[in-house]
């Protein structure tokens, strides 16, 4: 068995990797775990001078990095050197803050002396994505390791080569060997990881089936899980926004990274008599987007990750329209070669139909039109997901009282949702649960322990 890195951009193979054979998995697993031992060890400010290594490492390489993601998902070059660098500034920030998050708590018990102490778990079981494949493991390894953890990952299949640089990266900043492992393997060995004795826990970011996948076995087996799964964000537009401002953002909020993004805006939400101009200039601006190479810096429409995953999506646009979606534009298949797709806009959508009960990862807006604040409020949380959303408007006050009412995890008003490791970051529904980032996040991978001296 194999895994193949396609370019999407050609859908040419450009490489082939064996899997890991299920017999080599057991003793790796006992060789991170001893590994692990000997790093938590370390105090905090010795784990911190791997992970200032490490930043460095992704700077001095961030053109090599940023080709590898290019070319095996598809993603803008432009937009995969920022995801390099996103990586370095995590892992700088855990760095620095993570012994403040992690210090002892002291409480005032009955006893002479009473804390809190933060201490690691063991090994803790990635499983990541093919959309942001370097950053997705960074939030999720850096506060984790920092917290003295160790790492062993399973990428998606369709990233072979990301998964390897990453391993390729923390051997170059200096990581004592297997404190972080990436292992090529399918899903089905995955659950085997999930079960074996020297796993302490589990970290899932992708789709809601494979989210409820792996919380099932997780549960079974009683390893503590965090999962980041899908989303169907709404993007408010008050009726009292600034139009013009708002359809810019919206650009960037829906069509960053092709759309491929679990807190891209999904569903945009216009309030009265604002939707006819917002959606004509919307409209206006994306047929400003050049379809090309990724790698090209003026390209503004690159390909999808995988053309089942472009298929897939046509096949939702195609039967919301047959439920009465207007297509304003896009709807199509773009390009000679490649998993290319047409920026598409659906206009008039409704609950019921695929483009608004469903997460639409790729290309696609959704404009759902309503007549006040509080349809829009009811509309925005009429879904089976929680992760982000964001209110447009020229009352910040406003924006904040309706921020309040919306059920997710995050909430944005007047700028796109985004992950920033200063913020906790996850979910609530189908979005999943638990948290990455901040100092929330580093706490999700710990054992909680009370002591208490008389």
């Amino acid at each position: 068995m194999s895994m193949q890195s396609i370019n999407p951009a050609t859908g040419l193979t450009k490489q082939t990797f064996p899997v890991l054979q299920t017999v080599d998995i057991p003793p790796i697993l006992e060789s991170i775990v001893s590994a692990q031992t000997q790093w938590s060890a370390l105090d905090f400010n010795q784990r911190a001078v791997f992970f200032q290594n490490l930043a460095q490492v992704f700077r001095q390489s961030r053109e090599k990095y940023a080709n590898v993601i290019t070319e095996e998902m598809g993603k803008l070059l432009k937009e995969a050197r920022a995801e390099i660098e996103k990586c370095a500034l995590g892992c700088e920030y855990y760095a620095k803050h993570a012994e403040t998050f992690l210090v002892d708590e002291q409480i005032a018990s009955d006893a002479t002396s009473s804390y809190v102490a933060y201490q690691p778990l063991g090994v803790v079981f990635c499983i990541m994505p093919w959309n942001f494949p370097f950053w997705q493991l960074i939030r999720a390894a850096a506060p984790a390791m920092m917290a003295g953890n160790a790492i062993v990952l399973k990428h998606a299949s369709n990233v072979p080569r990301c998964a390897l640089a990453l391993e390729e990266a923390f051997c170059d900043a200096g990581f004592p060997e297997n404190t972080f492992r990436s292992l090529l393997i399918t899903a089905a060995q995955a659950e085997t990881i999930i079960a074996n004795e020297h796993v302490a826990a589990v970290t899932l970011t992708g789709s809601t089936s494979a989210g409820r996948k792996v919380a099932a076995v997780a549960g079974q087996h009683l390893k503590k899980c965090v999962l980041e799964l899908g989303g169907s964000d709404p993007f408010i537009v008050l009726d009292d926004a600034d139009i013009t401002f708002a359809t810019e953002q919206a650009i960037t909020a829906r069509f960053q990274n092709m759309g491929q993004s679990c807190i891209a805006a999904k569903r945009f939400i216009l309030v009265g008599s604002i939707a006819d101009q917002f959606v004509m200039q919307f409209k206006s601006l994306i047929n400003q987007l050049r379809l090309g190479n990724p790698k090209d810096e003026t390209t503004g429409i690159a390909p999808m990750a995988r053309a089942d995953l472009r298929d897939d999506l046509h096949a939702q646009v195609e039967q919301s329209v047959s439920m009465g979606a207007a297509l304003i534009a896009g709807g199509s298949f773009i390009g000679k070669q490649g998993a290319y797709y047409a920026p598409t806009i659906l206009d008039h959508v409704k609950p019921g139909m695929p483009a608004f009960d469903e997460e639409l990862f790729g290309p696609v807006a959704a404009m759902v039109r309503v007549e006040n604040v509080d349809e829009a409020i009811a509309l925005a949380n009429r879904t089976q997901f929680g992760l982000g959303a964001s209110i447009w408007t020229g009352n910040a006050d406003r924006g904040e009282a309706v921020a309040r009412k919306i059920h997710a995890g995050s909430t944005f008003v007047n700028g796109i949702v985004k992950s920033d490791p200063r913020l906790p970051f996850g979910g609530i529904k189908h979005s999943g649960f638990g948290r990455e980032l901040s100092y929330h996040g580093i706490r999700e991978f710990v054992n909680i322990k009370s002591v208490w001296i008389k």
